[in-house]
């Protein structure tokens, strides 16, 4: 379990979020503490103001009096409403706030229910409660909450990071904003792409595309980027997100200097031998898309294609799991273009075997399919949504994908809502 502590002179505002989700229906309030009642046993956000504001008139000179915690455990944890409100006392109790007025909170509005704490940091008489050492209490809380409760431990994944998840977006399930930021965070520390057609290729396996906009705002040019959800048959669905929503690396100017980078790295002779040794042999065993893919995918190289209208290739491109690369068909030659592959798969045309001296002198021997194919290759090939705690895929990733830090990211953007607000006022 993992709890996160906030500090904050904004105790309305922290109400508002909370109220917020139970308005909407994904949220409700499971413990009140010192917490005047209602007839009804609903709140709204200035009924549960009023048990907090003695203490904040008693305030000596504490400008952050808010306290806004959310203890968050395992996806894999199932714990009911009892163990949450258990779970509650006991950390606050702990960390000696079992005096506070305060309120808990259980969300649902995303894959892993959680709940949040509002509370003061002062006492009855105005005096700062103590914070010394706060986060590492805190922490060892957690961790006998987990012995306490048999959750499972977040220690080991928060040093180690080994829950790592690999998943395509799937916008049947809620919280693409936070699905989409998952995998474009983190794809340039793993991926070489020198072109906006190979990253949207990249993109595409995790059911993402990007659009580059521009605008004339107040005289000046705007530029950005929109990220949109697709579904399995890589049409857009719901609406698209501001790269600004998603965090620096997957902004505009970002990627544009990483095109630059991965350009200048792009000269690995032996990466680039290694995928056409690979294409070309796939290409002479069969005759056909589905089979190419599937051939070619054993070896850890996935193929996105793009077709027009009527049908016609008129772009290929190759993800070489292996180097790493995502490689544009022509950028590797005339042979490996999307001309090539259409007139090999629809004008059936087969290829020329003088074209390369060094695919004439290819054998068998030269390509081997491995005996136990990684599992990431195995759910790129298929092209299924793997279950995200299925032990073999995470083995078999690595290290591919860091799993997202379990930020709430509309309650971030809630809090700087409100920060903004603050502003204006002054």
């Amino acid at each position: 379990m993992i709890a996160k502590l906030g500090r904050g002179s904004n105790l309305y505002g922290a109400l508002a979020y909370n109220v917020a989700k139970i308005e909407k229906g994904k949220g409700e309030i499971l413990l009140t503490n010192k917490v005047i009642e209602t007839p009804s046993g609903r709140y709204t956000v200035s009924q549960l103001a009023k048990s907090f504001e003695p203490y904040l008139v008693a305030n000596r000179n504490t400008e952050k009096h808010t306290l806004h915690i959310s203890l968050n455990p395992d996806p894999k944890d199932e714990v009911d409403d009892e163990c949450f409100i258990e779970m509650a006392q006991d950390y606050m109790r702990e960390m000696n706030y079992e005096k506070q007025p305060f309120v808990v909170f259980k969300h649902t509005d995303i894959d892993r229910t959680h709940i949040h704490i509002v509370s003061v940091c002062v006492d009855e008489d105005g005096r700062k409660i103590s914070d010394r050492f706060e986060k590492k209490r805190s922490m060892n809380i957690c961790r006998e909450l987990e012995k306490k409760y048999g959750l499972l431990s977040a220690t080991e994944k928060d040093s180690l990071k080994n829950e790592m998840i690999f998943n395509p977006v799937d916008y049947r399930t809620g919280n693409i904003k936070r699905q989409i930021a998952s995998v474009v965070r983190h794809l340039p520390e793993y991926y070489q792409f020198k072109t906006w057609g190979e990253y949207n290729a990249l993109l595409s396996l995790f059911h993402i595309t990007v659009e580059k906009v521009e605008g004339e705002m107040n005289s000046e040019i705007k530029r950005g980027l929109l990220y949109f959800p697709l579904n399995q048959h890589g049409e857009r669905v719901g609406n698209p997100f501001k790269a600004s929503l998603l965090g620096k690396s997957a902004g505009l100017d970002t990627l544009e200097m990483y095109f630059i980078k991965c350009k200048e790295l792009s000269t690995n002779a032996k990466a680039i031998e290694d995928i056409k040794t690979v294409i070309d042999h796939a290409v002479r065993s069969v005759d056909n898309e589905r089979d190419f893919k599937k051939l070619v995918a054993s070896q850890g190289i996935s193929t996105v294609v793009r077709r027009n209208e009527t049908g016609r290739v008129y772009g290929i491109t190759f993800i070489d799991h292996h180097s790493r690369i995502v490689w544009n068909g022509s950028s590797l030659g005339k042979y490996f273009s999307a001309n090539s592959f259409n007139e090999r798969w629809i004008d059936r045309i087969q290829p020329d075997k003088k074209l390369k001296s060094w695919v004439n002198s290819l054998t068998d021997k030269d390509f081997i399919i491995p005996e136990d194919p990684h599992s990431l290759f195995v759910f790129l090939s298929a092209g299924q949504i793997p279950d995200p705690f299925d032990d073999h895929l995470l083995e078999g990733i690595g290290g591919l994908l860091a799993c997202e830090n379990e930020e709430d990211h509309q309650e971030q953007d809630f809090a700087h809502r409100m920060k903004n607000r603050r502003k204006r006022k002054r």
